[in-house]
């Protein structure tokens, strides 16, 4: 028998008031929360997952407005959009902790998750909304190597999709090395990503330092760099770095300011070619295991103007105030 199987679950909501008021109703440059001055559900979700023993398995269902922006560029059946992750796990005895997974799987770059409360800000990164992938559909392996460090390499049909898009297939190599108060992770992801044609490989280095000096602070710095190369000559590029503190006040308040540049030099992922910044600024109220609520303000600006306003044109800045609510059931996080 496979054995007993673990429940989880979520629904994360928020309302998200933006003061330029566009005329679409969205904000620009957000992948989760997009939708401006109306409340949103951004996604329901239930897990159920087995651990390797040596057989095991997880699938995440769910809807909502992320699970939309996660699938927009699948080919797959519609089936396929409730589908964060679906996969089957071979942990193989007296393997030395070695572990296969094949199936759909989230990426492993990012200092960010798609589950809100995974987080430590309600909005996403500029990095994890635009500079790196969001899911992969393959097979992935991983091994510990000594106590502090742990490798992986994954052979996937490329960047969020289940049906691949060309014959190519993509690499990605993994390292993350831990400590009692550190963890630095490393991602090189490299593929065609271009539909029906191998020419033209995509790269991108995704790293991550994680602090933890103490039980009330933590601190993480994400550096990421993508390539695209054309068909013909020359390329297309972006890099980005952001930085966040968490600052566990009590056991039920937290506050957390984020910072980030972003440079789309060519405008591959933004649709403009523009250098952005924006500053996030989190408090979070939680109640239990299983009730957060975040308060959040958060403005971007970028050297192009890019952000709608009203009726009546674009602007260079963007601000807005969002209230966020988790309820989570399942073991503690």
């Amino acid at each position: 028998m496979l054995g007993p199987v673990a429940f989880s679950g979520l629904v994360d909501l928020y309302y998200n008031v933006n003061f330029n008021h566009p005329a679409s109703g969205f904000n620009q440059l957000r992948n989760f929360d997009q939708k401006a001055n109306q409340f949103s559900l951004n996604m329901a979700k239930l897990t159920a997952e087995h651990s390797a023993d040596p057989l095991g398995f997880r699938i995440d269902l769910g809807f909502g407005r992320a699970f939309d922006t996660v699938h927009a560029a699948e080919q797959a059946p519609n089936i396929f959009r409730y589908l964060e992750q679906a996969y089957v796990s071979v942990k193989p005895p007296k393997a030395g902790g070695f572990q296969l997974d094949f199936g759909e799987f989230v990426t492993p770059a990012g200092a960010e998750v798609i589950e809100t409360n995974g987080n430590w800000n309600y909005s996403r990164s500029l990095l994890f909304a635009w500079a790196i992938p969001y899911y992969h559909f393959g097979a992935r392996a991983t091994i510990p190597v000594g106590k502090h460090f742990t490798g992986g390499a994954y052979l996937v049909n490329g960047w969020n999709n289940v049906e691949d898009n060309n014959s190519g297939k993509t690499v990605i190599l993994t390292g993350a090395l831990t400590s009692s108060k550190a963890t630095w992770s490393n991602n090189y992801i490299v593929g065609p990503e271009k539909t029906s044609t191998n020419k033209g490989k995509r790269q991108v280095y995704d790293t991550t330092l994680l602090l933890t000096p103490g039980p009330k602070a933590s601190m993480y710095v994400n550096v990421d760099y993508g390539k695209e190369n054309n068909i013909g000559s020359g390329s297309q590029h972006w890099v980005g770095i952001a930085a966040a503190a968490r600052y566990q006040a009590t056991s039920i308040f937290a506050l957390t300011p984020r910072v980030e540049w972003f440079n789309d030099a060519d405008g591959f992922n933004t649709g403009a070619k523009q250098k952005v910044k924006e500053f996030t600024l989190t408090g979070e109220f939680k109640t239990g295991d299983a009730l957060i609520t975040r308060l959040e303000y958060r403005r971007d600006w970028s050297d192009a103007a890019f952000f709608e306003r009203g009726a009546g044109g674009l602007h260079k800045s963007q601000s807005t105030l969002l209230v966020g609510l988790v309820a989570y059931f399942g073991p503690k996080k």
